[in-house]
């Protein structure tokens, strides 16, 4: 029993899942900012997640081959941020509208949910294998 591409394949999910939970914080920290470093307007950031197959290729006697997950990239969402009136603003254009960041709190802190789920659950598939294994030295003692 081989269980090193499953914890591979895990130990990647758990990679990608912190990731998109460290960019969702960003997002939060930033939902209220009206210009980044840049000077543009704060844009949300979202993870794109791609499969591909495992470095081990196949899972060894003739087996299926191995997909994982990783990161693919880090896009911007595209969507405009909502414009409020407030000529006092130090970044309101001409007309005294201020455009702000894109990102909806609620939202984000749905994805930050689902994010922590799939965390947790690929957190559970390394225990369960380690108890497997363990399993299966006792029954070879």
């Amino acid at each position: 029993m081989n269980l090193i591409p499953a914890a591979r394949i895990t130990s990647d999910a758990l990679s990608a899942e912190k990731l998109r939970m460290d960019l969702i914080a960003q997002n939060i920290a930033n939902a209220n900012t009206t210009k980044d470093a840049n000077g543009d307007i704060y844009r949300r950031k979202m993870v794109l997640f791609e499969s591909y197959i495992n470095q081990d290729g196949r899972t060894g006697h003739g087996g299926p081959e191995l997909e994982s997950i990783r990161v693919g990239g880090i896009q911007e969402d595209p969507s405009p941020g909502e414009q409020i009136y407030n000529p006092h603003h130090p970044h309101a254009n001409e007309r005294g509208m201020v455009t702000l960041s894109n990102v909806k709190v609620a939202r984000e802190m749905v994805d930050l949910i689902s994010a922590s789920r799939a965390y947790q659950a690929n957190l559970s598939v390394i225990k369960t294998s380690r108890q497997m294994a363990t399993q299966a030295l006792r029954i070879g003692k």
